[in-house]
C-alpha cells in the first residue's frame, strides 16, 4: 500500500493535513475502531475521538515520520485509551497466554457468515498493546514500522505477531463450524 511518505512534503494548513489523512485511511480507521471497540454506538463516538485527536495532532506534527504512521499511532492511543476507560468499567483483558487459557465456551462459535466478527471479537480479547500490534499488522504493516509506532523493537513486534497469529488460528481451528 502506498501512503508512507512523510507529511512534511505534503503542502497545506494542519487542517488540510488532517483533511487529506482522513480522507486517505478513512477505512483503516474505522476497522481500527472496529478492533477496539464491539458496540456499535460506542465505536461510532471512538471513531469519531479518533479524528478529533488526530485532527489536533497535525498542530504538533513535525514530519520526522509518515502520514501513515502518525495516523496509526495517534488512533491507537486514543484506542488504547478507550479501552482502558472501558475496562475500568466492566471490561476484562487477558494476557496472550490467558488467552490460549479461556474455556472453550467463552470463545466465539465458528460460522463462515462470521469468521470476520469472530476475529474482531478475539482481538477484542488483548490487551491494548497487542491489540495494536495485530491491528497494524492486518493492516499489511511491516514490523519495523508497527515499532515504530508502539516503542517496541522489530524482533518484538515479529515475535508478537507471530504468537497472536497461532491463537487466534487455533482458535478458529478448535471452533470448527459450530454456533454454540
Amino acid at each position: 500500500m502506498g501512503g508512507s511518505e512523510p507529511i512534511s512534503e505534503v503542502e497545506g494548513s494542519p487542517d488540510q493535513l488532517y483533511h487529506d489523512a482522513a480522507e486517505k485511511y478513512s477505512a483503516a480507521l474505522e476497522r481500527l475502531a472496529r478492533a477496539y471497540e464491539a458496540d456499535g454506538e460506542k465505536r461510532r463516538d471512538l471513531l469519531q475521538d479518533i479524528h478529533f485527536q488526530l485532527w489536533r495532532s497535525f498542530e504538533r506534527f513535525d514530519g520526522r515520520c509518515s502520514a501513515r504512521t502518525w495516523v496509526y499511532r495517534v488512533a491507537h492511543n486514543v484506542g488504547a485509551s478507550h479501552v482502558i476507560r472501558e475496562r475500568r468499567t466492566f471490561s476484562k483483558l487477558v494476557s496472550l497466554e490467558g488467552l490460549e487459557m479461556l474455556p472453550e465456551k467463552q470463545r466465539l462459535a465458528a460460522d463462515d457468515r462470521v469468521n470476520l466478527e469472530r476475529l474482531y471479537a478475539l482481538i477484542q480479547k488483548l490487551k491494548p498493546l497487542d491489540r495494536q500490534v495485530i491491528v497494524s499488522y492486518l493492516e499489511d504493516m511491516d514490523a519495523a514500522a508497527i515499532g515504530e509506532i508502539t516503542g517496541l523493537s522489530t524482533a518484538n513486534v515479529a515475535m508478537r505477531v507471530h504468537r497472536i497469529k497461532n491463537i487466534l488460528a487455533c482458535w478458529f481451528h478448535e471452533g470448527g463450524g459450530h454456533a454454540d
